[in-house]
């Protein structure tokens, strides 16, 4: 674990503004900073940072945190892995708990050679891309994918940058040799995947020969892996048809292929900004639509789309949009990414392609705005999956296979856990069963009503009885919220902690109760205000006023502490009149008792109580 020091020095030297602004062009707006929030589309800007208590907070989507949370939020790594980020950029050296440097005891710093050889690797192939002679094969086939950039500063060249596309030379030994001469051990190369042990002879040989290579990028920008495709011989224009069309680098300790998705480091700002993410199959669908400007593109990497994937995913965005090949293949690596989106919560869309089209080929024919609208109209996963399974292909089956089908979309009615899910998929079921069976005019055939009767039945599961509805955020809300004038007495406190000092303030504050009270008492900490008492004073607080603390410390209302000073008190003034106003009308229902039971002493007193509360409320 980081110690605790290590944590308060890399909150206390990162300058928010400047973490923030690697992301978002920040203007000055009195005490705060503004500009477009990353975690949402909007064209005013709402995201505000203060710099001075290191905290910020959008008030589109109720974002914040500081430079810790900020980089968490954007780069979607835990807190461990911004905490090392931030420190790496500050020159801070991390310290465990047990007194052990980072060097020492961190994983991350024992893999750093691996990191290193593979950051190595990138760019020797990205330089035999543009150098080396036999790399004009790896040429043709961008060129052949409308890849080809036209200046060195277009969106393809830009792509091709992005995912560090290089070319694997097809010496056996030509990054072997590279590393040598850059004093890298062969073990590290090995490691890391790239170089391979000769069989019965000492030496290595390169993993990767004459391919076109794709970098895999981590969610922190390094280099963990490598994917290269096979390319046509240099010399006779021959592909080995013996070899597979893709090589990918073996699991290392720095590389799990089920856990890293390819392009996500290069679409993750796109991905927060439109919200939503599209989910291609390989790495030229990627790479092809990113130089089209479709940016919140990513791939599974040769591999099945699994839960680790779909949950590094929904830190970015909760929904994504399923755009696999259009062919059998494609129709059955969309049904198995069902579960892995299910577990990680992930609102899965499905974009139908053209029959035996790619990403990649479609947007070469047709351009990026017709794939913008195939992507546009994505249906809802299960819709997509009943009608893959009562597709035109269903008039030509057996009966037994017609069975099948129909089960499997009963299957997939009965593992839907919503009840609304449910009973609306069994509409669209039934649906989609009366259009097939007029076209194959089976209206009136009994084997396919009876079978189509499972469906109906395995659906129509009644909601639990007894079952707790959803509370309504909104109205929990209206119910719990405090009264907007303690608020503004708390946000005139939280902007400048200072007046707490004035005794017009202290007896004013013996007005307040409750969570107002106690937020109070916590904000006087914030006169010694940095990023680590900000975001210990929004933790701290009642989960009611959160959200209002973290507006206030982003987005101070006052610059001076006369001006909060003297609107702290203007409100300390209302309250004691409200009080006033329901004291008086508590003593008049008292008077009312007292008449009617005819206590004369008792309505006398009453009567000069009422007297006295007017009097105070008018400041005599």
């Amino acid at each position: 674990m980081i110690s605790a020091d290590t944590i308060a020095k890399v909150r206390d030297h990162a300058d928010i503004a400047a973490v923030v602004g690697e992301t978002v062009k920040l203007t000055r707006r009195g005490r705060s900073m503004v500009g477009l929030c990353p975690f949402h589309k909007e064209k005013t800007p709402s995201f505000h940072v203060n710099p001075e208590r290191g905290f910020f907070y959008c008030f589109g989507c109720h974002e914040k945190g500081d430079s810790i949370g900020f980089v968490m939020k954007t780069e979607g790594l835990s807190f461990v892995e911004a905490v090392c980020s931030l420190a790496d950029r500050l020159g801070i050296e991390i310290v465990e708990d047990d007194s052990h440097h980072r060097g020492h005891g961190s994983p991350q710093h024992a893999n750093q050679d691996l990191y290193d050889v593979s950051s190595l690797a990138a760019a020797f192939y990205e330089k035999q891309l543009r150098e080396h002679p036999a790399s004009r094969v790896a040429r043709e086939e961008l060129a052949r994918r409308g890849l080809r950039p036209s200046s060195p500063t277009d969106s393809i060249a830009d792509a091709l940058q992005a995912f560090r596309i290089g070319y694997a030379p097809p010496a056996w030994d030509a990054l072997a040799a590279h590393l040598k001469e850059q004093g890298v051990s062969p073990l590290a190369g090995e490691r890391a995947g790239l170089l391979v042990p000769r069989k019965g002879q000492s030496g290595h040989y390169d993993r990767f020969r004459n391919r076109l290579m794709f970098a895999v990028i981590d969610v922190q920008g390094r280099v963990v892996a490598f994917s290269g495709r096979v390319l046509a011989d240099p010399e006779t224009g021959q592909i080995d048809k013996e070899t597979g069309k893709y090589i990918n680098s073996p699991e290392s300790p720095i590389y799990r292929k089920g856990d890293v998705m390819f392009g996500l480091f290069q679409a993750r700002q796109a991905i927060r900004q439109q919200e939503q993410a599209i989910l291609v199959e390989g790495n030229f669908d990627t790479v092809a639509l990113h130089a089209r400007g479709i940016r919140n593109v990513v791939a599974p990497l040769g591999t099945a789309f699994t839960s680790a994937q779909a949950r590094q995913l929904k830190r970015f965005t909760p929904r994504a949009v399923i755009l696999f090949d259009g062919d059998a293949a494609g129709k059955e690596a969309t049904r198995k990414a069902r579960e892995p989106c299910r577990e990680a919560g992930l609102d899965a869309r499905v974009a139908v392609l053209p029959e035996g089209k790619d990403p990649d080929d479609f947007v070469r024919e047709k351009g990026a705005e017709a794939l913008g609208q195939v992507v546009a109209g994505a249906r809802g996963m299960l819709e997509f999956l009943i009608d893959v399974e009562l597709d035109r292909e269903f008039a030509v089956l057996d009966s037994h296979d017609r069975a099948a089908r129909v089960q499997a979309v009963a299957e997939l009615i009965k593992s839907e856990d919503d009840p609304a899910v449910r009973a609306l998929a069994v509409q669209y079921a039934d649906s989609a069963a009366s259009r097939l069976a007029i076209q194959m005019n089976m209206v009136n055939e009994t084997t396919f009503r009876a079978l189509w009767n499972v469906v109906k039945r395995s659906g129509m599961r009644p909601m639990e009885q007894g079952a707790r509805q959803p509370l309504d955020p909104d109205r929990v809300r209206s119910e719990t919220a405090p009264d907007k004038i303690p608020l503004e007495m708390l946000g005139c406190v939280i902007d400048c902690p200072e007046i707490l000092e004035d005794p017009q303030v202290e007896s004013a504050v013996a007005l307040l109760e409750g969570e107002i009270a106690l937020a109070i008492g916590l904000a006087r900490n914030l006169r010694g205000a940095n990023a680590a008492i900000a975001e210990s004073f929004v933790a701290r607080v009642p989960a009611t006023i959160q959200d209002f603390a973290a507006r206030r410390l982003s987005k101070p209302r006052h610059e001076e502490a006369g001006a909060a000073l003297f609107e702290f008190l203007q409100n300390a003034q209302k309250m004691k009149r409200q009080g006033l106003v329901r004291d008086k009308q508590n003593v008049m229902q008292q008077l009312d008792r007292a008449g009617s039971e005819g206590d004369a002493l008792l309505e006398d007193q009453l009567l000069r109580e009422a007297e006295q509360k007017a009097r105070e409320k008018h400041g005599l």
